[in-house]
């Protein structure tokens, strides 16, 4: 009798434990953010049409606005593809820095994007400008 009950338990608490690792599993999957390379997207013909995100560093010298339309080209172990943005891009957003879009890449080898995130490095330190007093009473 105690060797069933024991088992009982056992089972209680494994059903218990593969339930939470599924919850857990399943919130993580929408809180963790995936993106393509330029070299990935070229390469797998199937992406085209479809929603995803690329990411890649903005070329130096390829950032133009006209109008509303912001122009530039995202590069990746020596892969580029031309962007075009609806809408302004954040205000940290720059020629040099990473950068992942979200849209589609069009037949003609262009990404249309509707969302621009300007991605930041993971090393922080303290700026270079001198300290400024808060309250200088």
């Amino acid at each position: 009798m105690m060797r069933r009950r024991r088992a009982g338990r056992a089972a209680l608490v494994a059903v218990l434990l593969a339930a939470g690792g599924l919850l857990v599993t399943s919130a993580l999957r929408d809180t963790v953010t995936y993106y393509r390379t330029p070299g990935e997207l070229l390469g797998d013909p199937d992406l085209a049409g479809h929603r995803v995100r690329l990411g890649g560093d903005v070329v130096p010298g390829s950032l133009r606005h006209d109008g509303d339309l912001v122009v530039f080209r995202l590069a990746e172990a020596g892969h580029e593809i031309t962007v075009e943005q609806r809408g302004a891009p954040p205000e940290t957003f720059r020629e040099g820095t990473g950068a992942v879009v979200e849209g589609t890449l069009s037949s003609d080898g262009v990404f249309r994007s509707d969302h621009v995130v300007v991605r930041h490095g993971n090393e922080y330190g303290p700026s270079s400008s001198p300290a400024v007093p808060v309250d200088a009473r």
